[in-house]
This record gives structure tokens, sequence and C-alpha cells, in this order.
């Protein structure tokens, strides 16, 4: 760690040291470029402390326990309750307690520098970084700055919000305890994920969603079987109803929901799951021409537009908010970064594509950790109508798989494949039902390749698995 000079110069400055942060200064410290990396909060970032690691620790246990009572001879061994102690415990284990020195320890180890504080542009190829004693200090980088301060949550300004203390992502995958009582207000990802942690950690959860479905970004039969399974564990799901306003008279006592439609709900907590908003807005960017506050738009090497040095990797371009793919741009931005350092003036894509995030638009994987899972790559029917492709879905019964019915007993789920008839080729698949999350990735390269159906053909599934189902979608499609 070198901060005791007030100035310093490296060949790239990273803004952000959450997993994307990391991987750009690993690309181009890899490339022999020397790098410093800002952090305001914790090396590792939203995903280590707030977010992947800590959601996917606590649904583990529920979805276990939920898929084992499907399991003959092993129902009656599991239909106690959840050790909720134990389970926030293993938690808390994932996040290394909220200490970062290992995420610090990796960062120096390759051979980064790391400044703590709030890293601010000042001008082209500068950033100011204000220490948490008030130290300030000048960075500037000879080729490149990148931002890769990700996003936050949004808290909708209600009547009573501020003095409600509602939580949000943060809050629901860091909680100390089970509340006895929680809403949930958004039906997509987030929602429904900590609704199934925490109904299943012994809550009694409603969740609020504005539309009529769940997992609104997903083919439909996706949301209708979380829904199905979110219900039948006791959560009570209500459509087509809003927050308007909250109260809570004293900090640790209960608050009162007020709702579109007249009803009140008391909860012990209340989670807002209701979308998220870039961290932009005190970084300085007006200095460089940009917007503070808004998203940063950026070409395929995540280059800002009309930026010859700027770069904005992750959450903040608005391209794909999902940490597999922040990372991904991250190796691109890295590679393009220390190419065009290295006096590259054009970036040719060549047979790995090094310098484009081409996945971006046509191949971004999704899992959601439910039960069932719901897993899905690429274009749903509906996106590929409305981009004018020629386009068939084909369906297939999960549950009528050989693999699905030795996984568990009366496994439900569904499969989709989205076949453009002009070129026979896959432009998206979704799964859902258990276990599912281990199958995407086939459907990722199935995407991502452009795999001709008559050559997947040939892509023989190991029997009796569930993976079987790519063979029955193909039969299906044959005719």
């Amino acid at each position: 760690m070198n901060q005791a000079a007030s100035s310093a110069e490296y060949d790239v400055v990273v803004i952000g040291a959450g997993p994307v942060g990391e991987n750009v200064a690993d690309r181009v410290r890899a490339a022999g470029l020397s790098t410093a990396v800002v952090e305001a909060e914790l090396v590792g970032g939203e995903c280590s402390y707030w977010a992947c690691m800590p959601s996917k620790a606590l649904l583990r246990p529920v979805v276990a326990r939920a898929e084992a009572r499907r399991v003959p001879g092993l129902e009656a061994a599991v239909q106690g309750p959840l050790d909720a102690d134990a389970v926030l415990a293993n938690r808390d284990g994932f996040t290394s307690h909220w200490k970062d020195d290992g995420q610090v320890e990796w960062l120096e180890s390759v051979g980064a520098d790391v400044y703590r504080g709030q890293g601010r542009l000042t001008g082209e190829k500068r950033v100011s970084v204000t220490a948490p004693d008030g130290t300030v200090r000048t960075l500037t980088a000879r080729h490149a700055v990148a931002v890769c301060t990700g996003s936050r949550a949004v808290v909708p300004d209600l009547p009573g919000v501020a003095g409600a203390n509602p939580w949000t992502s943060r809050e629901a995958t860091s909680a100390k305890s089970v509340p006895g009582r929680l809403v949930v207000v958004g039906g997509g990802v987030v929602g429904v994920e900590m609704a199934t942690v925490w109904q299943g950690l012994g809550a009694r959860v409603t969740l609020l969603v504005r539309g009529g479905g769940l997992l609104p970004k997903m083919e439909p039969f996706a949301g209708e079987l979380v829904a199905e399974a979110l219900t039948e564990a006791g959560a009570h799901i209500r459509y087509g109803v809003s927050a308007t306003a909250l109260d809570r008279p004293a900090p640790d006592g209960p608050v009162t929901v007020e709702l579109d439609d007249g009803d009140r709900i008391e909860a012990d907590e209340i989670l807002f799951a209701t979308g998220r908003a870039p961290r932009t807005d005190d970084l300085g960017l007006e200095t460089v021409g940009q917007e503070p506050g808004g998203w940063l738009t950026v070409d395929d090497s995540c280059r800002v537009e009309g930026s010859s040095w700027l770069y904005a990797v992750g959450d903040v371009n608005h391209r794909a908010l999902l940490t597999h793919q922040g990372k991904y741009q991250a190796r691109i931005a890295g590679a393009a970064i220390a190419a065009r350092a290295q006096g590259a003036a054009t970036l040719e894509t060549g047979r790995w594509g090094a310098h484009a995030a081409t996945a971006d638009h046509a191949a971004v994987p999704q899992v959601v950790f439910t039960d069932p899972e719901a897993a899905s790559v690429g274009l749903t029917l509906a996106e590929a109508e409305r981009a004018g492709f020629r386009v068939r879905a084909v369906d297939y019964d999960l549950g009528s798989v050989s693999g699905a019915s030795l996984y568990a007993a009366g496994y439900r789920g569904h499969a989709r494949m989205i076949v453009d008839l002009d070129r026979e080729t896959l432009l998206g698949v979704t799964f859902v039902g258990p276990g599912v999350g281990e199958l995407i990735h086939s459907a990722t390269v199935a995407v991502a390749g452009e795999v001709p159906l008559a050559r997947l053909w040939h892509a023989v599934p190991s029997y009796p698995t569930i993976s079987e189902v790519w063979l029955r979608l193909l039969e299906t499609f044959r005719g």
C-alpha cells in the first residue's frame, strides 16, 4: 500500500474495489501496467458482503430442506424448523464477518496499490482520494481511469419512509435475527429470493407486487412456478398493489404499511426491493463532461462514449446488472486498456473476442436461487418477437424427464427454448425447477456460440440426468 505521498502517478486508476474493479486491476496488472485501486467501503464490494455471497449462503439451507422433503425416505427426517442461528452464522462466515483483510491481501498480491477513501474525478485522468481521516491525495493516470462503483438499492420517496428505517437488499442479507413478520415490496429477483429466505427461516412473509406476476423479466411460467412454491411455503402474495406510506412510531416497534387499495398491513420489518441506481452521484463526473448520478454509456470495450481514457465497467454502465457480467466486462475492459496502452491503433476482436463485450447483448445468463430455481439466458419469447425475429417457442415439462423424477418425487418444472427459425439457432433458453441452475451454462454456450440445432442434436446428454431435457426439447422441435 502506497499512501504516504500526497500525489502519485499510475498507468491505470480504478475507482471501486468490488469484483469488477478487482478484475480490471488484475487484468491490467497482468499486462504490466501499474495500477491504483480506490475504495470507499469494503474491498470486495456489494457481492461479497451484501449480495451474492450472503444471499446464497442464506438461501442454500432453505432450498436444500425443501428439496430433501421431496426425496422418498428422507422427507420425514427434515420436517423440523431450520436452525436460524446456525444459518446466520454460516452467512457471517461467507462474508468474512464484514472484514476485507483477505480481499485487500489478494489485490496487493497482484501488485495493485490500494487507497482507502472516496475517489472523485477532478479532470482528465485525475482522481482525488479523500481518506477517512480527511487527508486528500491526487492520483494521475497515464492511460485510463475505470469507474467500477456499482449500484445501490432505490427506496421510493413515500410519506414516513425516512423514519421507518426500511430494509434494502443490504439489511435483508445482513440481518442478525429473523423478523416475526416481513413485508417485501417488489416481485423481482431480490424480492423473491429474500421472501424465500425469511419465510424459510420462520418469518411470516407478505409479498407486495405492483404488477400481475413475479420475475417480470423472465418467461411468465418462471414467476408462476416460483409464486406457487412460495405460497405453498406459507408466504402471502398480493398482486396489483403498491405501498403508499409507512408509519413506525417507535424505532424498535412495528411498521404499518398503507396500500393504494386502502388496506393497511403491520409488520416487524419492511424490505424495498424496487430497483437499483448507479453509484455515480459523488464521483466528480461533471469535471469530465458527464452527468452526476446517471448511468454511463459505453462501447463494447466499456470505454465511455466520447472519451479516449474513461471506462465504466459493471453496473454503472447499465448493460447487465449481474456480478458475473460485470466481471466479464472487467476482463474485456482490462484487455482493451492494455492493448491501447501498448499502442494498438485499433482493437481486433480476434478468435477470442478479447476486446468486445458482445455477450451483454445476446447471451446474458441469470439464476434466481429460489425454490424452484429459475435460470435463463438470452431472449424471452416476447423479447424475440419485439426484436423482429421469426421464432418458435419449444416447451417441455421438466417433470417428465427421467432424471428429474429421480431428483425429487413430484418434480415440478418447465423448460423453453426460443428458436430462430431462419438460422435454426437458439436465441434464448429458460429452465425452472429444482437444480436447474447447473443447467444454464450449457444453454449459455449454445446461445453465445450460435450452435446450429442440427449440431446440438449430437451433444448427447448423460442418462439419467435432468440435462436430458435438451434431447426432449430437440425432439419436440423436430416433431
